[in-house]
Order: C-alpha cells, then sequence, then structure tokens
C-alpha cells in the first residue's frame, strides 16, 4: 500500500522536495502551497479535505496550521539545515557582499557551528531564531536595525526576503534537497511502522472469575459472549469458548488498542458487572504466531484473575508486562520480566535501575531502530514528560541514545529532537 504524504510549501520550493521525493517508492506528494504566511490556513484546509497518511512542513507553516491538524496525523517538521546556511554564506562571498550579517530562522547553535567553521567573527553575526507567531512585518524591522546601511541579511523566510529587497542586500536561502529526502524517508517510516503496529496479530482472553459454587459459570459465559458479540468494537474480531470459564477473541492489535483505550482501561468488564452482576478478568497477548498470542492471553489473563477485580493485563513477547487495567484509567504497573548481570553492570554504569534499563530494552525491541521522541518515550514507559527528558539526559552521557533527526510529534510546542536507542548494542560489547 502506497503512502500519501502532503507538503505545505511556498510554490518557490517546489521543484526542491519534488527532487527530494524522486526515488522514494510508493510515495506520494499532494501539495499545498501559500503565497504569503497567512494563506498557510487555508491552503492546508483545502489539502485535509481528502484523506492523508502523513505531513510535511517547515516550522512557520506548522505554526500557522497545527491547530487544523488531526491528534493522529503523523507530521514531520522540517527546520533549516545547517547547510543551508553554509551555502547562503557562499552566496554572499560570490555576490561580494561583506559583513555585518543579520540571520533569521536558525537556532543559535546551528549559526555558531557554520560560523565557526567559515572563520566568521561572531562579533558581526546578528541571529534572530525562529519565534513561532512571529509576523514578517516584526523580522524585516529587526533586519533594517541591525544592518543599517552596511552589511546584508540571511533569510530562511520567502516573505522577508522579499519585503527586504530594494532596502538591503538579502541572500535567500534554499531548501536542501537531502534534507527533505530524509524527513521523507523517516516520515514514510514512521507511517509504515504505524499500519505494521496496527495490524498486528493478537489475542485477547476473558475469563469468568470463579467467585463461589452456586455460581453458574455456563450461563455467566453465555452472558458474557453476547455482551461481546454486542459490542461495536468488538465486530471484527472472531470470539470462541476458552474452556468452561472463558472466551478467546482474536484480532488485530489496533481493535485491542481501541478497545482498552490504548492499554488504560478495560471497560467492558465494568460492564459485565454491572449488567450480569459476574466478575471477568481480561488478559491480552501480543506475539510473533497465533499461539504465542493466545498463549500469553491465557498467563496474562491468569494473572489478572489473581488481582481479586474486574481488570485486566498485557503481556508481549518482548517481556513488557502492562497492568492492571480497570477503573482508573492508568496501569498501575509496566515493566520487563527479563535482565541478566550485563544488564544490570550496564544500569548502575549509568545511574538507573534494572528494571527502568530492561524496560528500555524493550522499548528499543519494538520500536526496531525507529527513533522515537522525548514524549513518545515517556508515553511508551508510563511516565511524565519532564522524567522523560531527564532520562534521555542520562541515556545521551551514556552512550545509550544518539540524536538523529527532528519532528513535531504533538500539536502544541516546538519540533522535538528524535533519538535512537542503542542500549542492546552495548550490552553485546
Amino acid at each position: 500500500m502506497g503512502v500519501t504524504v502532503g507538503v505545505v510549501l511556498h510554490p518557490r520550493h517546489r521543484h526542491v522536495f519534488a527532487e527530494g521525493a524522486a526515488g522514494i517508492a510508493d510515495l506520494t506528494l499532494r501539495w499545498a502551497e501559500y503565497t504569503h504566511d497567512a494563506g498557510v490556513p487555508e491552503a492546508v484546509a483545502e489539502l485535509l479535505r481528502d484523506p492523508l497518511d502523513g505531513l510535511l512542513l517547515g516550522r512557520l507553516p506548522y505554526d500557522a496550521c497545527r491547530h487544523l491538524l488531526p491528534d493522529e496525523l503523523p507530521v514531520t517538521v522540517l527546520r533549516p539545515a545547517p547547510l543551508a546556511l553554509a551555502l547562503a554564506f557562499s552566496t554572499a562571498q560570490a555576490k561580494h557582499l561583506s559583513p555585518p550579517v543579520s540571520i533569521d530562522s536558525f537556532d543559535h547553535d546551528a549559526v555558531a557551528e557554520v560560523t565557526a567553521a567559515l572563520n566568521v567573527k561572531s562579533a558581526q553575526v546578528t541571529a534572530l531564531p525562529y519565534q513561532p507567531g512571529q509576523p514578517a512585518s516584526e523580522v524585516v524591522d529587526h533586519h533594517l536595525r541591525t544592518v543599517k546601511r552596511s552589511g546584508y541579511v540571511i533569510s530562511a523566510r520567502v516573505e522577508v526576503a522579499n519585503r527586504l529587497r530594494g532596502k538591503l542586500p538579502v541572500v535567500q536561502t534554499r531548501t536542501i534537497p537531502s534534507a527533505v529526502r530524509a524527513g521523507l524517508f523517516d516520515l514514510r517510516q514512521r507511517i509504515r511502522a504505524r499500519r505494521a503496529d496496527e495490524f498486528r496479530f493478537a489475542a485477547g482472553v476473558f475469563l469468568v472469575a470463579e467467585q463461589s459454587r452456586d455460581q453458574d459459570v455456563d450461563r455467566a459465559r453465555v452472558g458474557l459472549m453476547n455482551l461481546l458479540v454486542n459490542t461495536p468494537e468488538f465486530a471484527d474480531a472472531l470470539i470462541e469458548n476458552r474452556g468452561r470459564r472463558g472466551l478467546l477473541v482474536l484480532a488485530h492489535k489496533a481493535l485491542f488498542d481501541e478497545v482498552t483505550h490504548d492499554w488504560a482501561t478495560v471497560p467492558v468488564l465494568d460492564r459485565a458487572e454491572e449488567e450480569l452482576g459476574i466478575r471477568v478478568a481480561a488478559g491480552f497477548g501480543i506475539g510473533g504466531s497465533a499461539r504465542t498470542c493466545v498463549t500469553l492471553a491465557e498467563r496474562a489473563a491468569a494473572r489478572a484473575e489473581a488481582e481479586g477485580r474486574p481488570s485486566g493485563y498485557l503481556i508481549e513477547h518482548s517481556g513488557v508486562v502492562v497492568g492492571p487495567m480497570g477503573r482508573d484509567g492508568r496501569p498501575a504497573e509496566f515493566t520487563v520480566r527479563d535482565h541478566g548481570p550485563r544488564l544490570e553492570r550496564l544500569a548502575r554504569s549509568v545511574g538507573l535501575s534494572p528494571a527502568t534499563l530492561s524496560r528500555l530494552v524493550s522499548v528499543e525491541r519494538r520500536q526496531q531502530g525507529r527513533t522515537l521522541s522525548p514524549s513518545e518515550l515517556a508515553n511508551a514507559l508510563g511516565i511524565t514528560d519532564p522524567s522523560g527528558r531527564r532520562l534521555l539526559r542520562k541515556l545521551l552521557a551514556g552512550g545509550l541514545v544518539e540524536p538523529d533527526g527532528s519532528a513535531q510529534t504533538h500539536r502544541k510546542g516546538r519540533p522535538s529532537t528524535l533519538y535512537r536507542l542503542r542500549i542492546e548494542t552495548n550490552l553485546d560489547t
């Protein structure tokens, strides 16, 4: 199945994005073009009228349209590449332009890196990093105040460059095809990974808990069967009896994601208690084969039954255990079962507990080499975003993670740096 990505851009850059996308298999681009910053929301609204698998755009158009974007839409936000700034300096030199120079949209770190490499004195450079919501008029005024009668401007904003022409020498930075290609590859990988994850095979076992000898277990199981069959979320699932007290549900993982609200709660258990007067334990299993999924689901159901209240557990083949899922909407535990002496030594060396590092190994296995943002790591571990960022700093210091690009994973806030976990590599050394 092909991937359709929307691209939001100024018409001047369209040929660069087309060049960057050339040769990427199964990729279709749909364009949303704007000539002025104020035209971004209208262009994106038109683009979103037809379904998209993902969206690629710069920081300015993202900030202008993020209120329009569906929460579930994968988005990659391109930042101006340091190479684009270096090329702009080269263009300025070819035009015999001399400092001072005023630069907009690039972060201080990128400006410092490029100017140091080109032996440009920092005193001759003024940087105005990108600020969400800052109108072009303010950026223009900044350049006019900074450069005045001598020097030139490097701008990554088309509208700013257009307004300054005739007033100051301006070098418009160019979008780099390699940066576009990297962004598209990453976005396509994330889209495919999400599809593959949603359609992984999974199993659920719903077990009528034994409460008394007078309980009519067969009647309770039949009632539970009718309850599941008549629950809309289970419409596409295969449901059959599993022993005297149980029901087996076979479906794609995406169905169980929905039924459990992303593994936080199992509302159908409360319905069984309220409508049928029975306590039900739910176990879910995700593995490499149908047999493995069912085996893990049965183990999870037995663990849920031991809770003594309606609850659910998830056990994955990688060792992840999530649960108990109950009424409060958040699992009380998230652990990984397997870790050995090497992992314990590595955990001590970076200042983490073996359990935390073991959970991170499981996350790394599930990512299968894919990058993730700090928020995605925090969600995977069931911790807060600040705790996730602190954890990443420890992992960076210990060489267990490496930065690899950036993306916008949430509708609010600035683009996040993406990271690739490297724990198992360190365990093997």
